[in-house]
């Protein structure tokens, strides 16, 4: 059971997401298929979470100016990887973007990327959604020797 504690934890550390807990998974020996279904679902919740937040925290971190100015630069580069996806692609660019099974590329990231380029709610969430099932895909694919990155 302290297992899937571990794993669940990891799946909502910020740029690690599914693509670290699924790997966790197999290393602790917890059923593979399980595991990928169970944070991949876990990492789709935190899509209309963070993006709920975003402006709440936002306003909180410029009042603090040394977190202003690490957020500043992890925003801006959020946004500068993220635009031409979303510039190209739309909605489809988003999910695209998400899905990249690499650090900081997930949900977390997709949903600031969403707000940095105003794209809402409702219409973002399923994007970064479809975008984390594919990564969590392509992940466990990974791990079962399927795929090579």
């Amino acid at each position: 059971m302290m297992n899937w504690a571990y794993i669940i934890l990891l799946t909502l550390v910020p740029g690690v997401e599914l693509r670290g807990s699924i790997p966790l998974a197999a290393v602790l020996g917890e059923n593979l298929e399980v595991a990928a279904v169970v944070v991949t679902l876990v990492n789709v919740l935190l899509a209309p979470v963070v993006l709920a937040g975003l402006d709440r925290v936002w306003d909180l971190a410029l009042r603090v100016r040394v977190v202003e100015r690490l957020l500043g630069r992890q925003v801006e580069r959020v946004r500068r990887k993220s635009k031409p996806f979303v510039e190209k692609y739309g909605l489809l660019g988003l999910a695209l973007f998400v899905a990249v099974p690499l650090p900081g590329t997930g949900a977390y990231t997709g949903a600031l990327a969403a707000w940095l380029l105003g794209i809402e709610m409702k219409k973002a969430a399923p994007a970064i959604g479809a975008g984390v099932c594919i990564a969590g895909a392509l992940v466990y694919l990974a791990v079962k020797g399927v795929l090579m990155f």
